[in-house]
Protein backbone atom coordinates (compact mmCIF):
# COMPACT_ATOMS: atom_id res chain seq x y z
CA UNK A 1 0.00 0.00 0.00
CA UNK A 2 3.27 2.36 0.51
CA UNK A 3 3.71 1.95 -2.75
CA UNK A 4 0.41 2.75 -4.00
CA UNK A 5 0.61 6.28 -2.00
CA UNK A 6 4.03 6.83 -3.50
CA UNK A 7 2.38 6.64 -6.98
CA UNK A 8 -0.06 9.03 -5.76
CA UNK A 9 2.82 11.12 -3.98
CA UNK A 10 4.41 11.45 -7.89
CA UNK A 11 0.93 12.25 -9.32
CA UNK A 12 0.38 15.35 -6.82
CA UNK A 13 3.61 17.19 -6.73
CA UNK A 14 3.44 16.70 -11.10
CA UNK A 15 0.28 18.52 -10.60
CA UNK A 16 1.74 20.96 -8.35
CA UNK A 17 4.39 21.83 -10.30
CA UNK A 18 2.01 22.13 -13.14
CA UNK A 19 0.16 24.76 -10.74
CA UNK A 20 3.82 26.02 -10.05
CA UNK A 21 4.23 26.91 -13.67
CA UNK A 22 0.63 28.22 -14.12
CA UNK A 23 1.05 30.55 -11.25
CA UNK A 24 4.49 31.62 -11.42
CA UNK A 25 5.58 31.57 -14.91
CA UNK A 26 2.70 31.24 -17.46
CA UNK A 27 0.52 34.12 -15.04
CA UNK A 28 -0.89 35.87 -18.81
CA UNK A 29 -1.07 32.51 -20.56
CA UNK A 30 -4.65 31.53 -21.43
CA UNK A 31 -4.39 28.20 -19.32
CA UNK A 32 -3.78 30.34 -16.05
CA UNK A 33 -6.35 32.85 -17.27
CA UNK A 34 -8.79 29.83 -17.62
CA UNK A 35 -8.24 27.91 -14.44
CA UNK A 36 -7.65 30.63 -12.09
CA UNK A 37 -10.16 33.11 -13.93
CA UNK A 38 -8.23 36.44 -12.94
CA UNK A 39 -9.99 39.32 -14.21
CA UNK A 40 -7.97 41.13 -16.61
CA UNK A 41 -7.80 44.40 -14.61
CA UNK A 42 -6.80 42.48 -12.09
CA UNK A 43 -4.17 40.30 -13.30
CA UNK A 44 -1.00 42.79 -12.83
CA UNK A 45 -2.17 43.54 -8.94
CA UNK A 46 -2.14 39.69 -8.41
CA UNK A 47 0.97 39.23 -10.28
CA UNK A 48 3.53 39.14 -6.84
CA UNK A 49 0.84 37.46 -4.83
CA UNK A 50 0.79 34.51 -7.75
CA UNK A 51 4.27 34.08 -8.22
CA UNK A 52 4.70 33.76 -4.51
CA UNK A 53 1.86 31.37 -4.36
CA UNK A 54 3.33 29.07 -7.13
CA UNK A 55 6.58 28.71 -5.33
CA UNK A 56 4.82 27.29 -2.25
CA UNK A 57 3.45 24.76 -4.52
CA UNK A 58 6.71 24.19 -6.39
CA UNK A 59 8.68 23.69 -2.74
CA UNK A 60 5.54 21.09 -1.48
CA UNK A 61 6.27 19.07 -4.77
CA UNK A 62 10.22 19.00 -3.97
CA UNK A 63 9.41 17.60 -0.25
CA UNK A 64 7.12 14.82 -1.99
CA UNK A 65 9.27 14.03 -4.36
CA UNK A 66 12.48 14.29 -2.06
CA UNK A 67 10.29 11.93 -0.13
CA UNK A 68 9.98 9.12 -2.66
CA UNK A 69 13.53 9.27 -4.16
CA UNK A 70 14.74 8.75 -0.42
CA UNK A 71 11.96 5.67 0.33
CA UNK A 72 13.54 4.22 -2.37
CA UNK A 73 16.97 5.09 -1.83
CA UNK A 74 16.35 3.08 1.37
CA UNK A 75 15.32 5.64 3.68
CA UNK A 76 11.87 4.49 4.52
CA UNK A 77 11.59 6.80 7.93
CA UNK A 78 13.17 9.76 6.30
CA UNK A 79 11.52 9.41 2.75
CA UNK A 80 7.71 8.84 4.19
CA UNK A 81 8.29 11.29 6.50
CA UNK A 82 9.21 13.71 3.64
CA UNK A 83 5.84 12.37 1.28
CA UNK A 84 3.55 13.42 4.32
CA UNK A 85 5.05 16.40 5.12
CA UNK A 86 4.82 17.55 1.27
CA UNK A 87 1.55 15.74 0.48
CA UNK A 88 -0.35 16.46 3.60
CA UNK A 89 0.41 20.27 3.31
CA UNK A 90 -1.25 20.12 0.20
CA UNK A 91 -3.81 18.26 1.25
CA UNK A 92 -4.08 21.10 4.33
CA UNK A 93 -4.07 23.88 1.69
CA UNK A 94 -6.72 22.48 -0.20
CA UNK A 95 -9.09 21.91 2.55
CA UNK A 96 -8.47 25.62 3.30
CA UNK A 97 -9.61 26.63 0.04
CA UNK A 98 -12.76 24.49 0.53
CA UNK A 99 -14.18 25.55 3.37
CA UNK A 100 -12.79 29.19 2.88
CA UNK A 101 -14.01 29.96 -0.76
CA UNK A 102 -16.78 27.48 -1.92
CA UNK A 103 -16.83 29.15 -5.12
CA UNK A 104 -13.40 27.58 -5.14
CA UNK A 105 -14.45 24.32 -4.37
CA UNK A 106 -13.93 22.94 -7.59
CA UNK A 107 -10.77 23.77 -7.35
CA UNK A 108 -9.87 23.09 -3.99
CA UNK A 109 -11.12 19.22 -4.63
CA UNK A 110 -9.01 19.02 -7.72
CA UNK A 111 -5.89 19.95 -6.05
CA UNK A 112 -6.73 17.94 -3.16
CA UNK A 113 -7.58 14.99 -4.61
CA UNK A 114 -4.09 13.06 -4.91
CA UNK A 115 -2.73 14.27 -2.29
CA UNK A 116 -5.89 12.72 0.07
CA UNK A 117 -4.93 9.51 -1.69
CA UNK A 118 -1.53 9.61 -1.32
CA UNK A 119 -1.42 10.41 2.66
CA UNK A 120 -4.94 7.76 2.92
CA UNK A 121 -2.58 5.14 1.22
CA UNK A 122 0.66 5.65 2.71
CA UNK A 123 -0.48 5.82 6.63
CA UNK A 124 -2.57 2.72 5.05
CA UNK A 125 0.34 1.17 4.64
CA UNK A 126 2.15 1.84 8.02
CA UNK A 127 -0.63 1.03 10.01
CA UNK A 128 -0.78 -2.82 8.20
Amino acid sequence: MIAVGLVFTVLAALLHIYIFWMESLAWDGPQARKTFGVPDAEREATRAFAFNQGFYNLFLATAALLGVIVTAAGAPAVGLTLALTGTGSMLAAALVLFVSSPDKRRAAVTQGFLPLLSVAAIVIGLLV
